[in-house]
């Protein structure tokens, strides 16, 4: 594979991305554990009250937990830029 160089503004972007590596593992960790509490206090209210609507609570939780993923997606592509842009 051929070796090419950053443009600046990709260099910029890369930079930025790693500087916020750790904030990205900490929201993603954020993201999890509010999922979990939500679905948690969602199941004991469910289970005191079987009426209890859960139909869009269970996609608030979902839309949470997949926000918390890309955190992680994110905290990943960090980290490998990280030597590459150490490399340049």
């Amino acid at each position: 594979m051929a070796n090419a160089s950053l443009t600046d503004a990709q260099r910029r972007f890369a930079i930025a991305a790693v500087k916020r590596r750790s904030l990205f593992l900490w929201l993603s960790a954020i993201g999890v554990l509010a999922g979990l509490a939500l679905t948690v206090y969602y199941a004991v209210r469910w289970l005191q009250d079987p009426a209890y609507p859960i139909g869009l609570r269970a996609a608030l939780v979902v839309l949470i937990l997949l926000n918390a993923r890309q955190n992680l997606r994110q905290f990943r592509y960090a980290s490998v830029l990280s030597p590459l842009i150490r490399e340049e």
